[in-house]
């Protein structure tokens, strides 16, 4: 998952390895971007990349949720955003009590979609229901 100011994009990846997941985040990111994330290896080679990273751990013995790095007072390091994206993409799934996987993908396609939508408009709405406006012909 990546999330950047703009927008959300979400993949349904086999396996959370370097192999599967580096690609995504070089793709998703910038040069000299910052990339929040927990501790997982698979993010340990960004930095060669030239893509900044900033980690929380959440292990037991530390249970660090956020952190503040420069003394500010703001806590700027943490993943709050993306746990926050998993529990809407959960809460959106449940009702459906269960996703075979071959179509997960799907799945994860319209809540990306309905996340990024900025605003339902008239004109949105009458192109997604395929409603004709009253001076179309």
């Amino acid at each position: 998952m990546t999330i950047n100011r703009e927008r959300l994009r979400l993949a349904v990846v086999h396996h959370s390895t370097r192999e599967e997941l580096e690609p995504r985040v070089l793709g998703g990111t910038v040069p000299g971007a910052c990339v929040n994330s927990d501790e997982w290896e698979a993010y340990g080679h960004l930095q060669e990349a030239d893509r900044r990273r900033v980690t929380v751990c959440h292990a037991p013995g530390k249970r660090e949720w956020a952190r503040d790095d420069d003394g500010d007072g703001i806590r700027e390091v943490h993943n709050n955003t993306l746990e926050g994206i998993w529990t809407g993409l959960r809460n959106f799934l449940r009702p459906f009590r269960g996703v075979h996987k071959k179509y997960l993908d799907q799945y994860m396609a319209i809540f990306e979609w309905a996340h990024n939508v900025q605003a339902a408009t008239i004109d949105f709405l009458r192109a997604l229901l395929g409603v004709l406006t009253p001076d179309a012909p």
